[in-house]
């Protein structure tokens, strides 16, 4: 059996063997400790950290405004959604969330925010021009997961308890279909073109594809690593790339990404990264995706053509969510 030294070693070696990372449209990563009560700000060209903002408790789900000039950060401790100025680093304001926010989605048109409320079962709709929550739509039991499709018309919510996606209509704010999915659903990703959602299930230990129009599912996917016992694989963080090439779904406590075809849904690897991978964000030009991993305190930065680990970036305790902004 390999040793954690030799497997350090043979890491290194493989590093120096690759050719260095790409570079990347200039940009500024913001990382949310759910732990250390702050959010991690980066320099997207040197990959270092340039300041570190304290905010409210327990900080997880960060999404940016359409302009970027803001970045709202679900303080779940506190009941409410932080507003960051992303030019100052000043918390300037706050949303009324309702109880315990943990995930949010701006609206494409960038109007709205849709926040799940985990404590109370309900997801609050947020007009972001006044700074007011419009409507609550009931939904199932502990609700996590939010999505919105690329036309804005259709947002989805995953409840944890109740293992569904909730399709809910945007313009009448009621729900107009339930997908029943495997244990824990997590997140629910559209893909670019809005054909599809692929739910994560952090129990069931699969994602499943389904079909926008029809909300059938199309298909299950799931992980086996060798030498890891099933109940190790617990997906939670999905992106896709544009032109649906490819898929990544981060695997918890497993500490890897799964590479997926996202036209065959065959799994094409899995990519080694920090401990407890939880959420993934890609870059604005597709060619890195960086991991935040809650248990080594650390963001693990992959090479998107090759489909490897280059860089792990210290954030500070519990970094929970990735918001990137060009």
């Amino acid at each position: 059996m390999r040793t954690r030294l030799t497997q350090t070693i043979a890491a290194a070696t493989l590093a120096a063997a690759l050719p260095a990372v790409p570079a990347a449209e200039a940009m500024t990563l913001y990382v949310s400790n759910e732990k250390g009560n702050s959010i991690t700000v980066i320099d997207g060209d040197s990959l270092e950290v340039t300041a570190t903002v304290d905010v409210g408790n327990r900080p997880r789900g960060i999404a940016l405004s359409k302009d970027h000039r803001y970045l709202y950060i679900c303080a779940s401790d506190d009941d409410h959604i932080e507003i960051l100025d992303t030019e100052t680093l000043k918390i300037i304001g706050t949303l009324p969330s309702g109880p315990d926010p943990e995930l949010m989605v701006i609206s494409p048109d960038g109007k709205r925010l849709y926040a799940a409320n985990e404590d109370d079962n309900l997801v609050t709709v947020i007009d972001l021009e006044a700074g007011e929550a419009i409507a609550e739509i009931p939904v199932g039991v502990e609700p996590e997961g939010m999505g919105v499709s690329p036309d804005g018309k259709t947002i989805v919510n995953t409840s944890e308890t109740t293992n569904m996606a909730h399709f809910i209509d945007a313009d009448t704010l009621q729900i107009t279909g339930n997908v029943l999915v495997d244990q824990r659903p997590r997140i629910a990703e559209f893909t670019a073109d809005g054909a599809e959602v692929w739910v994560s299930a952090e129990i069931g230990g699969t994602v499943s594809v389904i079909d926008a129009q029809s909300l059938e599912i199309k298909k299950k996917i799931s992980f086996s690593v060798p030498g890891l016992q099933p109940e190790a694989l617990q997906p939670v963080g999905v992106r896709i790339l544009t032109d649906r090439s490819k898929a990544y779904v981060a695997l918890g406590p497993a500490n890897r990404v799964a590479v997926i075809d996202a036209q065959s849904y065959e799994v094409l690897d899995y990519v080694l990264v920090g401990q407890r991978v939880w959420q993934l964000a890609l870059s604005p030009d597709e060619k890195q995706l960086f991991t935040s991993n809650g248990v080594s305190n650390d963001i693990t930065l992959i090479d998107v053509e090759r489909d490897r680990a280059r860089k792990s970036i210290p954030v500070g305790s519990y970094p929970w969510g990735i918001a990137i902004k060009p």
